[in-house]
């Protein structure tokens, strides 16, 4: 919106500044605003990650985080070892992962074994670069396809926002997507949601600490309802 501003103002200048003998030239304040527009765009290409999988030597692409949609994208480690530990639990059988609103994890695992079974649910349709791997997924209103249902061993989460009404609901659409007699969930969100983790899905949280490639205010935690041993820190003990 702020860029589209800037563009009309642009226009509007040279109009005001153009006559018919003479060829249109930017105001002052034109081209101020074209040189903060130039920048902000120079910015967001420099945001478009590249990052690299510790021992693979290959590459993991990233498109552009979008804070309109509560887009925060995990750093390299963060995501290696949450796919790791995803991996672990598909080690025995070729179990099927859903990843609700978590690229970042999906590319990665997607990467480190390109024939593992992951589906992609998420609002971001840029996403659609994957093909049938992507289902567009809106938590406010899921139209999630029936042969789905109880369809997923492991199930990971990270729900846009810190809200009990959004966890909640993410918390539905996890209970129609997992196999209702044993099933590996994992669940990536604030500090701020502990209680409700515990309360709605039966979660415990673990030592290890998500981190993110843009560093957030809030205190983001990883939690499991499964006890993960010495992998992922364990779980917290009690105090």
């Amino acid at each position: 919106m702020e860029e589209e501003q800037q563009l009309r103002t642009h226009k509007k200048d040279v109009a005001n500044d153009s006559d018919d003998d003479d060829p249109p030239a930017l105001s002052f304040h034109a081209l101020a605003a074209l040189k903060e527009f130039l920048q902000e765009q120079s910015q967001s290409l420099a945001n478009h990650e590249t990052v690299e999988t510790e021992g693979e030597g290959s590459e993991v692409a990233l498109v552009t985080e979008d804070w309109r949609l509560s887009q925060f994208w995990y750093d390299p480690e963060t995501a290696q070892t949450v796919a790791q530990e995803v991996l672990h639990l598909c080690s025995d059988s070729n179990y099927k992962v859903a990843c609700i609103a978590c690229p970042t994890l999906y590319a990665y695992l997607k990467k480190i074994d390109p024939n593992i079974s992951a589906q992609l649910l998420e609002y971001d349709k840029r996403f659609e670069q994957y093909g049938s791997d992507f289902l567009f997924y809106d938590y406010n209103q899921p139209d999630l396809p029936l042969e789905l249902k109880h369809t997923y061993k492991v199930v990971v989460a990270d729900p846009p926002y810190l809200s009990k009404e959004c966890l909640e609901k993410v918390a539905q659409t996890i209970s129609f997507l997992a196999r209702p007699e044993e099933s590996y969930l994992l669940l990536l969100t604030g500090e701020v949601q502990r209680d409700r983790a515990a309360e709605i899905l039966g979660l415990h949280p673990c030592n290890f600490r998500p981190q993110h490639s843009s560093k957030l205010g809030n205190e983001f935690r990883l939690f499991t309802n499964y006890d993960p041993m010495e992998r992922l820190g364990g779980w917290e003990k009690e105090k």
